[in-house]
């Protein structure tokens, strides 16, 4: 699936964007499906959590962490997406280019997070027809699987992945924005927020970057773009555009989800301990409520199965060597694990979570930095193209931020084993 799609006109580095810089009717089609994939991507079970968490313990202070964590995701985005872009190499592949090696640990890093955090998107769908219908997690979860295998065994596998995306990622907006409006929330509050916070969490600001570009996410919207043939120089453009319109994408998710919360608890209501977005979204909408969060929860997880399963096999497998059908294989084969894996468990164990995250913490960080080494020392890579420095440095600074997320998400297994 990873080979550009036939069913549709390949831009390539020999055939220059339009004059003008207007994109032609494919290419928006193939930026518009990359950005969906990175956005939905990191629009998961996790995101919905960490968002109605943070909400209930910030209030309208969390508008802040927030504005910060896009302005952060963006810079990083950019660069990533850039240098992938224009050196017309997945991340793994330049990393193999900087150190030998470098590369493959990368990927191993990459695909064991995924592996792990793919079960807890399976178990997220189940937990999605479980609300909109009443069916059993475990066939809910089994049922979407299957609907993922089968966006990725059809004939026009490339296609179906960016329409699908871009769907059901417009699906959940506008569902979320329907419940923010009905539990009408403080939003001149949050707006004041923004600009002078009640109170700043650090930590809700690092959390919010790790789980919107952390692991694969980064790496899904560039890594799709370069397997439809959106690469080099001549595209420039249509890189920026789709790299920080994914993240804008993923922040107005974030803050219709946040408003959506915020008014449900300025309202007074108890949302309890446990499954918090949901009991939110019903005490907003009373049982249409519930069903509309089932509907965008499990939008969130499916999304996330196909972004997951689909961005840890371009990490493992070469874009002009891999067969179609190898690359096809293998993305089943992923799914079919992390589904059977969640069948027998019901979710990834708590130590495997802990493990999974501290090795997408670490690798966000080695990630950029070999991205940015790239565009600083290895230009050579870039066909000729001079990489703008102010770019360069506000990389540069986001990148010591992930540093901090890196040691915060180590900190969880060396309590394990202290």
């Amino acid at each position: 699936m990873s080979h550009p799609p036939t069913d549709r006109p390949v831009a390539t580095e020999e055939s220059p964007a339009p004059p003008g810089g207007r994109m032609s009717a494919s290419t928006r089609s193939t930026v518009l499906g990359a950005m969906f994939l990175m956005a939905t991507s990191a629009i998961g079970p996790g995101f919905i959590t960490q968002t109605t968490t943070f909400t209930v313990q910030l209030g309208a202070a969390f508008a802040f962490a927030i504005a910060v964590s896009i302005v952060i995701d963006i810079a990083l985005q950019l660069n990533v997406w850039r240098v992938v872009g224009v050196s017309g190499r997945r991340a793994q592949e330049l990393g193999n280019l900087v150190l030998p090696g470098l590369g493959w640990f990368m990927a191993g890093l990459l695909v064991v997070g995924g592996l792990v955090f793919n079960v807890g998107n399976v178990a997220g769908s189940g937990l999605g027809t479980d609300a909109m219908f009443g069916l059993d997690p475990r066939i809910g979860g089994a049922l979407s699987a299957l609907v993922a295998i089968g966006v990725f065994v059809s004939k026009r596998a490339g296609v179906a992945v960016d329409r699908i995306v871009v769907v059901l990622g417009l699906v959940m907006i506008l569902l979320t924005t329907y419940i923010a409006v009905t539990s009408g929330p403080p939003v001149g509050t949050a707006l004041r927020n923004v600009v002078l916070p009640e109170q700043v969490d650090v930590l809700a600001i690092t959390t919010l970057v790790g789980g919107t570009i952390g692991g694969y996410i980064v790496y899904a919207g560039a890594h799709r773009l370069l397997d439809s043939g959106v690469t080099g120089p001549a595209h420039v453009r249509d890189i920026t555009r789709g790299s920080v319109t994914g993240i804008v994408v993923t922040g107005i998710m974030r803050v219709v989800l946040f408003l959506a919360i915020l008014g449900v608890v300025t309202s007074g209501a108890d949302l309890g301990t446990e499954n918090q977005a949901a009991n939110a979204f019903q005490a907003a909408a009373g049982d249409v409520g519930m069903r509309v969060f089932g509907v965008v929860l499990w939008a969130a997880s499916i999304t996330s199965v196909i972004g997951a399963s689909y961005t840890s096999v371009s990490f493992v497998t070469s874009r002009t060597r891999t067969s179609d059908r190898t690359r096809t294989l293998l993305v089943v084969g992923f799914i079919a694990v992390t589904t059977l894996a969640f069948l027998l468990v019901g979710a990834a164990p708590t130590t495997l979570l802990v493990f999974a995250g501290a090795f997408n913490g670490l690798l966000l960080p080695i990630g950029i930095a070999v991205v940015l080494w790239v565009a600083t020392r290895r230009t050579d890579l870039l066909g000729g193209y001079r990489y703008p420095r102010w770019l360069l440095a506000i990389g540069w600074v986001a990148w010591l931020g992930t540093l901090y997320l890196a040691v915060n998400s180590v900190r969880p297994v060396i309590d394990l084993f202290s």
